[in-house]
């Protein structure tokens, strides 16, 4: 397969002779109404000929507009379904939809470990959210034991990819941490990020 450009005019042919990069993108495009006139129906029916195929962007997008019922009915379950297709091949974003989605018990039954899971795989990728939410889940000992030095290591890699509330959770925890629980928390930090990215979990 060969990476489709932007422009509708190079995408559409490749896409039309069976590239699933280029018909995720098509799809993207009919989603978008940037180039086209919207048209979410022509998006679905390209992210299902890409997802149908295995790509795992494809199957994420078409999650996302089963969860919101644009151009479908809305259905939370075939959202999960299409989450956990992608999820199950590494992508973050679906790793994180799929890990609220068993948080909140929407579209599958409520299962804080495999919410925990899920946002573990995500936040192991360097998804800001997804180490927000695993920080927080450490220091209020919510689905897992307290750990007050595991939570300020996610807080600080959340801030660390912009993420404000991550960097303030960061400074709140600080003030209830010494200067141990400070140096081992940065070397859990600097041990992490040193590890090639295919070695951590769903990467």
């Amino acid at each position: 397969m060969t990476a489709p450009v932007s422009d509708l005019a190079e995408v559409k042919p490749k896409a039309e002779a069976g590239d699933s990069l280029a018909e995720n993108r098509l799809g993207e495009i009919y989603a978008e109404g940037k180039q086209v006139r919207q048209d979410y129906p022509e998006a679905i029916k390209w992210y299902r000929k890409a997802a149908d195929k295995g790509f795992a962007k494809a199957e994420y997008n078409l999650g996302v507009l089963y969860e919101i019922g644009q151009g479908v009915p809305r259905d939370e379950a075939e959202a999960a379904r299409w989450y956990r297709k992608a999820a199950d091949q590494g992508h973050s974003d679906s790793q994180y939809n799929l890990a609220a989605m068993y948080g909140l018990g929407r579209g599958v039954k409520r299962d804080p470990k495999e919410a925990f899971k899920w946002y573990e795989r995500a936040a192991e990728q360097g998804d800001a959210l997804a180490c927000y939410n695993l920080a927080e889940r450490y220091e209020r000992a919510k689905d897992v034991g307290q750990d007050l030095v595991e939570a300020y290591k996610w807080h600080s890699l959340a801030a660390e990819r912009g993420l404000k509330d991550g960097a303030v959770a960061k400074a709140n925890l600080a003030r209830n941490l010494n200067s141990t629980q400070l140096a081992e928390a940065r070397r859990r930090m600097e041990e992490f990020k040193s590890r090639p990215k295919a070695n951590r979990p769903g990467a």
